[in-house]
């Protein structure tokens, strides 16, 4: 069974919250087949936005201050709608399993097969794809953040999963910056889920090239290696002494070129980390993304037991960036909070089964900063941040 603790991200951000961001929305576009789009911007008082639509749940936009103050978009994004169509899952919802499936999985012996590649794995669950969809959608206001809640009902069946399944998916900012995710969903039917969002990160701002002198933190001793296809093989293993050691603030593109098996089977990064859980800590901190040269630094927090961190691997140049510039390989870090891949057969990983009567509740929030506000001064980037 898996059901998180209500509320967490509430408590979290409203004690850090100073006063109430603000939320509009706008026409974005029509898609292909006649649906109408909607882009909700989310901004405070201290220059950050992001800019969240109602189609695919995709976070098109990021904007945040330097430490000189001069904001860019931080996250990767298309130039429209068309495009986002052309390429589905750039910062978009995945479900309703997020990451790798391998022959299905089976409930109280009941077996369900998914629709996959030949070697038997579903990725992202298959179609129709979530990041395609056009979902319901509602401001939220309130003393202490704003955003939209993304809704739709997901029939039983779907993707080959069972259970009609009601998600919610909530983003909000608030004036300490945090732009926060919060999952919700309930089932008929006994059946196995794990949402995120497959959001892409570049602190230098979208189009400014590869992130590899970026730093990056995982706080997580374990890892769960891959065979080839990059599913888990049940093992969880240590990251010391290993390409995916990120324990302390590295340059993302010191190992990048690991001849490690793992690291060849992915071609760069794309695993999925066993987070650390201190007792007590109800939104523990994930991840630290720093640029040296901007001074940005984002940490992750998770109600999530694993984050898959993967370095565009697959970006061939083939898709242009709102900036005008091609995207490639490494110009963009995605954190995936979610469940380990594969969870449905592996006995020893966290469940993802979802039976009628729970509710699913995960949260994660994505705190911008600079090294200056953190206290990590230019001069000092090499040093580890401090946790908020």
């Amino acid at each position: 069974m898996r059901v998180t603790l209500g509320g967490m991200f509430a408590m979290w951000v409203g004690a850090s919250a100073l006063a109430a961001p603000r939320v509009s929305v706008s026409d974005y576009g029509v898609t292909a087949d006649g649906r109408a789009v909607h882009v909700y911007t989310l901004s405070n008082d201290h220059g950050v936005s992001a800019k969240i639509l109602d189609y695919g749940g995709i976070i098109s936009e990021l904007n945040a201050p330097d430490r000189r103050g001069q904001s860019k978009n931080v996250v990767l994004t298309l130039p429209d709608l068309k495009a986002y169509e052309s390429n589905g899952g750039l910062n978009s919802l995945m479900g309703r399993y997020a990451n790798r499936i391998k022959g299905g999985f089976t409930i109280d012996g009941h077996h369900y097969d998914l629709a996959s590649n030949p070697k038997g794995v579903t990725l992202h669950s298959g179609r129709p794809v979530y990041g395609a969809m056009v979902w319901a959608a509602q401001t939220v206001r309130d003393a202490n953040r704003a955003g939209v809640t993304l809704s739709r009902v997901s029939p039983d069946g779907e993707q080959g999963f069972p259970g009609e399944l009601h998600i919610d998916v909530t983003y909000t900012l608030n004036d300490a910056n945090d732009l926060g995710l919060e999952y919700e969903a309930t089932t008929d039917k006994p059946t196995v889920v794990t949402l995120t969002n497959h959001v892409y990160f570049n602190l230098a701002g979208n189009g400014s090239g590869d992130v590899y002198g970026q730093q990056l933190q995982v706080l997580a001793d374990q890892y769960t290696p891959t065979d080839m296809d990059q599913v888990p093989t049940g093992e969880l293993a240590p990251v010391a002494g290993t390409a995916l050691d990120f324990r302390q603030l590295t340059p993302i593109g010191a190992r990048i070129r690991s001849g490690e098996q793992q690291m060849l089977f992915a071609r760069g990064y794309d695993h999925n980390f066993v987070l650390r859980k201190p007792a007590g800590d109800l939104l523990p901190l994930a991840v630290r993304m720093y640029d040296p040269g901007s001074g940005r630094l984002l940490e992750l927090r998770t109600t999530e037991p694993g984050v898959q961190v993967y370095s565009a691997n697959n970006m061939y140049g083939s898709v242009i960036s709102a900036a005008g510039t091609t995207l490639r390989q490494g110009d963009g870090l995605a954190l995936e909070t979610e469940h380990f891949p594969n969870s449905p057969n592996e006995p020893r990983f966290p469940s993802t089964l979802l039976r009628p009567g729970e509710t699913l509740r995960s949260s994660s929030v994505f705190h911008i900063t600079t090294d200056v506000a953190a206290c990590l001064g230019p001069t000092k980037r090499s040093a580890r941040p401090s946790p908020h």
